[in-house]
């Protein structure tokens, strides 16, 4: 059995939470009374540190690590595992004070005032110079620690930020990849609505004040997004990985996340984690539970190996419009999934409820009484109870015969295309063909269009419009290897900047692959259903309809109405040693 732990410092399951204890350092009798918790819940492993900025630097250039040095010897004393945290999620209040560049500034060029979380500027030096040395201190002082087994670094980051530092930085990025500004301007096709830029210089951030129509422009703020990101995770892990280089580095990913692009970010971190928070019991659970499939699928494929459930609710959250508590044995059936889909880890947010502020009434691993007389300390003391029981099964490699292509640049694309319908319907699309192999118990990987699809027998790429030459390359290698490309409408529409494809949909040699041409799309409205014929049977259509020439394909499905009647609905096309069903 091929083993890849995700957290090769300790070979097993984790099972613990997001703990704060200086929220209870008046009364560290508490602290004493969580590690007997603790070993109760059948936990093994806290996360420590994720917003103790103030408390470990409560002004400029003074540290006190008394109570982290404290906790940290309980949980180890106790038998724990520790995964800490960078606190960069949330700053103190006198480096706002001080140095208000580190704020971001919104679309509407507005500086953010100190409050909140995750609104820090990710170019500014200042705050990355903070950050490089509380980061250090970090790694210098528990980064040979045993109970340490890996580094959480900050927490969800999201968001962006439009100050000057930010724009000129956009710029350079810019400058980086065209060279000049006439590729730009070709790029972006700026002579439309003559929006032609005369330099570099001209050119701002799209947002409420300025340039929106720009499908270029948007797609690289996207990226710039990312790349600044991506960045800003460089100069927080370098200390770490100077000092602390055994150990594992992770960051905390989200459900549905549409800001950052995972697989761009994948490549500058050791572990993928999320935080996983279905709305059980809000209709079909069968269907939620699919979705969340969906995304632990992903997660384990971003790094090819087991990933971290980093943070779940053994009960509700207090953030939803609505928030229902889990139903009896969910807890349990919810993180068995994430193990069953490859995580290596059943992590909670949060062990001990605050007792005030925004979360005082998210759940927790031990509520407001304090003890573990609940019925959701029992449940969580269930899993874990599991989990050592199937310890085994920890580290193992998931082989999945199938890949469908999941794409961010593909989804920021497409909702900027002023055509079809409003609603362009391409993360439900992509849930819909991964239900299809979910309930057929049909293992799946989620990747990048970009990744080696070579060990897959099958490739599905629902919706992809956005094809660059590079993804259009390693595509025509698959199905020329002998792989198998199931695509649909809309592929390779346009290139990676946002330009349609001349001479033919689908762009470049995609239509050699398929032996197809698609002539023109029609839109159905909501209520519109549209019908197709094979063997024998008739089936729905929802959404689109496309007319296509065939070049070489051959049909197996007709369309049975609509001025496109008895012309070809799906096909599919011998191409090198594989195939390409459209």
């Amino acid at each position: 059995m091929t083993k890849r732990h995700a957290c090769p410092s300790f070979p097993h399951f984790l099972h613990g939470a997001d703990y704060n204890p200086e929220q209870w350092i008046h009364d560290k009798s508490i602290w004493d009374a969580d590690m007997e918790l603790m070993k109760k819940a059948n936990c093994n492993e806290m996360s420590v540190g994720i917003f103790s900025w103030a408390m470990l630097e409560p002004r400029e250039g003074e540290y006190d690590f008394t109570f982290l040095d404290e906790i940290i010897e309980k949980v180890h004393q106790n038998g724990g595992k520790i995964i800490l945290s960078t606190p960069s999620g949330a700053r103190p209040h006198w480096m706002a004070d001080k140095y208000p560049e580190i704020l971001r500034v919104n679309g509407h060029h507005q500086r953010a005032h100190f409050g909140g979380r995750h609104n820090h500027c990710f170019t500014s030096p200042v705050y990355r110079e903070k950050v490089r040395r509380i980061n250090t201190r970090l790694a210098q002082r528990y980064g040979n620690h045993p109970a340490v087994v890996a580094w959480h670094i900050s927490n969800e980051y999201s968001g962006q930020c439009h100050c000057d530092l930010c724009q000129n930085a956009f710029r350079d990025f810019l400058r980086q990849k065209y060279g000049t500004i006439d590729a730009l301007n070709h790029a972006y096709w700026t002579t439309f609505w003559s929006h032609t830029y005369d330099s570099f210089d001209q050119i701002e951030a799209p947002g409420p004040l300025t340039e929106t129509g720009i499908h270029g422009l948007n797609l690289d703020w996207h990226r710039f997004v990312t790349h600044q990101t991506r960045d800003f995770i460089l100069n927080e892990t370098a200390p770490i990985r100077k000092l602390s280089p055994h150990l594992p580095v992770t960051i905390n990913m989200m459900f549905e996340f549409y800001d950052l692009d995972y697989h761009a970010v994948a490549d500058v971190i050791d572990i993928a984690s999320w935080d996983s928070y279905p709305e059980w019991h809000n209709g079909d659970d069968a269907i939620i539970a699919q979705k969340t499939a969906f995304w632990h699928d992903l997660y384990r494929s971003l790094k090819d190996r087991p990933f971290l459930l980093m943070e779940s609710s053994p009960s509700l959250v207090n953030w939803k419009p609505f928030n229902k508590p889990k139903r009896p044995g969910m807890d349990v059936l919810s993180s068995l999934q994430a193990v069953f889909h490859g995580s290596d880890s059943v992590q909670y947010f949060q062990f001990r409820k605050s007792r005030g502020s925004s979360e005082k009434f998210h759940g927790a691993i031990v509520g407001h009484d304090g003890t573990e007389n609940t019925r959701v300390f029992r449940s969580v003391a269930k899993t874990g109870s599991i989990l050592q029981k199937i310890d085994e099964v920890a580290g193992t490699v998931t082989d999945s015969p199938v890949a469908i292509l999941f794409d961010w640049e593909n989804w920021w694309a497409l909702d900027d295309a002023q055509g079809y319908a409003l609603e362009k319907k391409y993360l439900p699309t992509c849930y819909e063909y991964h239900r299809f192999f979910w309930e057929r118990g049909i293992n799946c990987d989620i990747v990048s269009p970009k990744a080696d699809l070579s060990r897959y027998k099958l490739v599905v790429a629902p919706m992809l419009y956005l094809t660059g030459g590079d993804v259009v390359e390693n595509l025509e290698r698959y199905v020329n290897q002998g792989g198998t490309l199931y695509g649909t409408y809309m592929l390779g529409t346009v290139d990676d900047t946002d330009l349609c494809w001349l001479g033919g949909i689908p762009g470049s040699k995609l239509k050699e692959v398929f032996g197809i041409v698609a002539e023109e799309i029609d839109t159905l409205y909501p209520v519109e259903r549209q019908h197709a014929s094979a063997d024998g049977k008739i089936h729905e259509l929802i959404d689109y309809c496309e007319v296509l020439q065939l070049h070489g394909a051959k049909e197996l499905a007709v369309y049975a109405d609509g001025y496109y009647k008895d012309m070809a609905a799906v096909t599919k096309h011998p191409y090198g040693k594989g195939q390409a069903i459209y």
